[in-house]
């Protein structure tokens, strides 16, 4: 290109104006031009570009993305990240130590379907926790809800449940959540900087932790608020210079809270850029070209505890606000950010230095970070190696030069195998095996006389006799220690060992519990995860559940899956991606497929009984809640049983066996074949409907609920089904027409006993 050509910007995505105006502004003021998506120096893109985008990435075209930034930016990738950052630490130091304490700073999260079974059990074992449930995926708080029942969490993919911070601080009454803005300017040497400003936003209406339902009061997204038409303000932003002299008003210390923040997002930061460098590499990005702009939302406890929300690709821009509800100060704000950005990234500067990122970059750079504070790495780099491991290499050399850096490590779960002077190792926890060179063993026997890496470093310089190049040994100093790093083998110096030797996992596996089912006159061994499942199985079937020495003829397991619970027996999956409701009802209609003979039908119904011969036959069992209670009334009223499912016999269509399945909630007696006196039709759909409805119109409503072994019935299957659904009296929705109805059949089944 031509000295004299302008360099251009190229912008792209999917966005509103308003969210290129201040780089667009910024530019064009330096004389830069707009270009397209081949012909670029600077890109500028809402969303995530190309992937052939990044390839062209160098220090003179420059992206406004890093590869793999879902690892912070997807709510889901976040919280897996930080989950494992928190966990590591834990298993190196322990759960009281305060490096694992410091972690605390983000709420329990479960990511659908796999996490299911999970969330039920921290609901169970803790039911005064509330919920919020979010899409993994979505801006602008899109899908956003509180979730009563946890056990309603959908089975299906991108969606998180995450728990509900239930003690927020408030402004005048309001929640409010603080938008605050992190750069990471590289990913190698990673470089992390947090804007000075930033805002706090509200909720449009006063907070109430019984109003969970009132977005406007639960939610603090500016696009969600903009539509309570009731609200004086319904979108409210304050910037943080406001916010922190309030607080300081309040009494508060602002400082505190913002060291708290400052932490928070660095810890945050380092949590992801491990896989943001691995995906950089295999998608040939140019780290030197790649920076990133994220929106963190923080909210505030009102013991003024810090907790991250989430981290929000492409921040939004535009004004969200009027502008004496803040919208001045806003656009002052985020103008300021986009050229203290553009400034830091050095776009502005007319030639920008192409070699390996040094000391003396950083300094420049920071001399024109403007807002922008600096994060990592600082004179306190050292209060993150417990968190970071092993640094890349990058980082490690610019870590050093600001301040003095040592790292340590001991073995983790290794055993020493020597033969004559040759040395292998076994990684207990992964099973990976190492035999080691010369080299690497030197490093190994080091490494645990207790010797840090620079001292390690040196013995390796003296071996060579000077014949090999300091930073070559550094290199493969690195490239080994970075294997042995990711399989486990080293844990950094100074973890508590008798903590770490005794950590558990942040969730521990339930434990199995199991009993017998009897059904059918057979015994079935029956197991599930102890907790919520166990007790809901242990509530809706208790009259089938029993202690017996009995050989068990078959098994049923309901066990934890990547999609809810499924169920199995012995040989098969039965049922899966099943809600916790929905466990009961799936084992009860496997137990009436399973309960198929020759020469009869199984109806899935439900059935009211008399003491003696007389059978009430009500169809259909799925019925809605109303049709159930009043069919528990009926019971109630007249002294009769009420079950599910019956046997049909093929040759006497007038006989149903009970088959004796439990309903929510009812009584339990057991019953033996008997007489069927009608069938009793509660029209659900059509309460008002006086007439009686035809065999015909039963039969159908009975197809569905009939299982004869096969996909179908047979032709003597379907004769018996309607036999029995010519025998049909009709019940109304005004109860008198339902007991007059039963007090006739009773009597008359009464009289034929007596006879």
């Amino acid at each position: 290109m031509s000295a004299h050509s302008p360099l251009r910007f190229w912008l792209s995505g999917k966005r509103h104006a308003e969210q290129d105006h201040f780089f667009r502004q910024t530019l064009e003021a330096q004389g830069w031009q707009e270009g397209d998506e081949q012909h670029w120096e600077a890109a500028w893109v809402t969303g995530m570009p190309p992937k052939a985008a990044f390839k062209v990435t160098s220090p003179g075209r420059v992206m406004n993305h890093i590869p793999g930034n879902a690892a912070l930016t997807v709510k889901s990738r976040l919280h897996s990240g930080l989950s494992a950052l928190r966990e590591r630490t834990q298993r190196h130091y322990g759960a009281s130590h305060p490096h694992t304490q410091r972690l605390n700073f983000f709420p329990l999260a479960y990511e659908m379907p796999h996490d299911y079974p999970a969330l039920l059990e921290d609901a169970a074992a803790h039911p005064e926790k509330r919920w919020i449930l979010k899409p993994t995926n979505a801006s602008k708080g899109q899908g956003v809800q509180v979730l009563r029942d946890p056990t309603t969490a959908p089975l299906v993919p991108n969606w998180l449940v995450q728990e509900y911070i239930a003690n927020p601080h408030t402004i005048r009454g309001h929640k409010y959540v603080l938008r605050l803005y992190m750069l990471i300017a590289s990913i190698d040497p990673l470089r992390v900087y947090l804007y000075d400003q930033g805002f706090a936003k509200l909720a449009s209406a006063p907070w109430s932790p019984d109003d969970i339902d009132n977005p406007f009061s639960q939610l603090t997204n500016p696009d969600i608020n903009a539509l309570n038409l009731d609200a004086e303000v319904p979108v409210e932003f304050i910037d943080l210079d406001r916010y922190r002299h309030w607080l300081r008003e309040q009494g508060h210390d602002d400082q505190a809270l913002f060291n708290q923040l400052r932490d928070l997002a660095t810890l945050t930061a380092l949590s992801g850029a491990e896989a943001m460098r691995a995906r950089s590499q295999k998608d040939g990005a140019d780290p030197r070209g790649c920076y990133e702009l994220i929106g963190l939302d923080c909210l505030v406890d009102d013991q003024l505890k810090a907790w991250i929300l989430e981290c929000n690709l492409s921040p939004s821009l535009g004004i969200c606000a009027k502008p004496e509800h803040g919208g001045v100060v806003e656009e002052a704000v985020k103008g300021a950010l986009v050229r203290d950005m553009i400034t830091l990234t050095g776009l502005d500067q007319p030639s920008r230095d192409a070699c390996l990122f040094n000391p003396a970059s950083l300094a420049a750079e920071r001399e024109r970070a403007g807002g922008f504070v600096p994060l990592y790495p600082s004179q306190e780099t050292d209060r993150y190696l417990p968190f970071i491991g092993l640094p890349s290499l990058a980082d490690y050399r610019l870590a050093t030069e600001i301040a003095p850096l040592t790292l340590s490590f001991h073995s983790h779960g290794v055993s020493e195998l020597i033969e004559g002077e040759r040395l292998a190792l076994y990684h207990h926890v992964s099973g990976s095996y190492f035999q080691l060179n010369d080299s690497a063993a030197m490093i190994w026997l080091l490494l645990s006389e207790g010797e840090s890496v620079e001292a390690i470093l040196e013995h390796l310089q003296a071996a060579s006799g000077g014949q090999v190049e300091l930073s070559t040994l550094t290199n493969d100093l690195w490239a080994t220690l970075s294997l042995w790093w990711q399989h486990g083998l080293l844990a950094p110096e100074g973890r508590d060992i008798s903590a770490s030797s005794t950590a558990q996992s942040f969730r521990k596996q339930p434990g199995t519990w199991r009993s017998t089912l009897l059904f059918d006159h057979c015994y079935w061994s029956i197991s599930s995860p102890q907790g919520p499942v166990a007790d809901m199985i242990e509530t809706s079937l208790a009259p089938l559940l029993e202690t017996s020495d009995k050989a068990h003829e078959a098994s049923l397991h309901i066990l934890e899956s990547a999609n809810g619970y499924c169920i199995t027996n012995d040989s098969r999956v039965i049922s899966s991606r099943l809600h916790l409701d929905e466990i009961v009802p799936a084992i009860t209609q496997f137990c009436l497929s399973s309960a198929a003979l020759d020469q009869h039908l199984v109806l899935d119904i439900a059935l009211l009984s008399g003491q003696e011969e007389h059978i009430a036959c009500v169809l259909p069992a799925r019925q809605s809640a109303q049709t159930l209670t009043k069919l528990k009334a009926l019971a109630r009223q007249h002294g009769l049983t009420l079950t599910r499912g019956a046997r049909l016999s093929l040759d006497k269509p007038d006989i149903l066996e009970p088959l004796n399945l439990p309903l929510e909630g009812t009584a339990f007696l057991f019953q033996e074949r008997s007489h069927c006196s009608g069938l009793l039709w509660l029209d659900g759909h059509h309460p008002e409907s006086t007439e009686p409805p035809s065999s015909l119109a039963v039969l159908g409503a009975l197809l569905p609920f009939a299982m004869e072994g096969g996909d179908g019935l047979s032709h003597s299957g379907l004769s018996a089904l309607q036999h029995l659904s010519q025998r049909t009296r009709l019940a109304s929705a005004e109860d008198g027409t339902i007991n007059q109805w039963l007090n006739q059949t009773l009597l008359l089944s009464s009289s034929h006993a007596a006879v």
